[in-house]
């Protein structure tokens, strides 16, 4: 039984998680995680057993000096929560870790134990590819869930990925088989600008993360380091011609692919997005929609997600 001693009633919990790793091109969704923490102040209440999950040749442990004191920092996986106001109030539990070198079951059930304690009602993992995709284009980002009525009642794709997984698609996996709501958020990076920090596709992760979970998120200077991330891809583009023509092929298959997308449903996020920002951070008008109170997760180790492993329709991992 997990004790969760300090930490209060939670109001509508969601559970947000992002791992630095294979699932973590430009580190844009360790990122979005991290900024959340961040700008609502989250407060760490458990950090899984380092021992346990990790091995430390592989993600070595870091050493540092505090008031003359030498420290060390071990790799893991901490949780904190933070506490969303507004009309109405919505609080968040964010996952950011680093992905599991080996157990990864016992680490997913671990983290469904404190879903489950903690009355969590839906869970959103993010994670970030490398794509064919213009960096001159909005970032596209998938949506995609295991569960068919999850994904007809919150307008998402059902995953029909074969092939290798990460803990995305595990985590993913394990909710599902312990009847918890869950959500895959992937951002597409180009591949020919991976090398973190990826601004454009962190804002990305959070404006889609805020469309689903019907909250309002601070952007803070996200919005200026994209726009400046994108002029510096501009430059380093223009001064070699081929990575400018290749660019521009991008450009021209990804327009010819989204032409019959430019209205309708992206242009109605966009203005909702629009509107809510302009009342001060309201709701969208309307009933949040509510996936099913989740059931409580076994403890068998081998009960966390052994089962088929899922992902985006193309070529996307999850």
């Amino acid at each position: 039984m997990i004790e969760l001693e300090g930490v209060p009633e939670l109001v509508d919990p969601v559970m947000v998680a992002a791992f630095e790793g294979w699932n973590d091109a430009g580190d844009a969704a360790s990122t979005a995680v991290a900024h959340l923490d961040k700008e609502w102040k989250g407060e760490v209440f458990a950090a899984l057993d380092a021992e346990d999950y990790y091995d430390f040749q592989v993600n070595r442990p870091t050493v540092f000096l505090e008031g003359g004191v030498r420290k060390i920092t071990w790799p893991t996986t901490r949780l904190s929560v933070i506490r969303v106001g507004g009309d109405k109030p919505r609080d968040l539990v964010l996952v950011r870790g680093i992905e599991p070198s080996m157990r990864w079951r016992s680490f997913c059930n671990e983290i469904l134990g404190f879903a489950h304690e903690l009355g969590v009602e839906l869970v959103v993992i993010m994670g970030a590819l490398l794509g064919d995709t213009p960096h001159t284009r909005p970032v596209p980002v998938s949506g995609v869930t295991s569960d068919p009525d999850l994904a007809r009642t919150m307008d998402l794709e059902e995953t029909k990925y074969e092939g290798p997984t990460g803990i995305v698609g595990i985590l993913q996996e394990a909710c599902t088989h312990a009847g918890v709501p869950a959500v895959s958020l992937w951002a597409a990076v180009p591949h020919y600008v991976s090398q973190p920090p990826n601004p454009k596709a962190t804002l990305a992760l959070l404006n889609r993360l805020e469309d689903l979970i019907d909250v309002r998120i601070p952007l803070g200077d996200l919005a200026e380091d994209a726009r400046a991330w994108q002029v510096g891809v501009d430059q380093l583009a223009a001064e070699d011609s081929e990575v400018a023509e290749y660019v521009q092929s991008l450009e021209e298959a990804r327009d010819t692919a989204e032409l019959p997308e430019a209205s309708g449903d992206a242009i109605a996020r966009e203005f909702e997005r629009y509107l809510r920002r302009r009342d001060g951070g309201g709701p969208t008008p309307g009933e949040r929609t509510r996936p099913p109170k989740p059931q409580r997760p076994g403890t068998d180790e081998d009960s966390g997600g052994t089962g088929e492993e899922s992902g985006p329709s193309d070529s996307s991992e999850d």
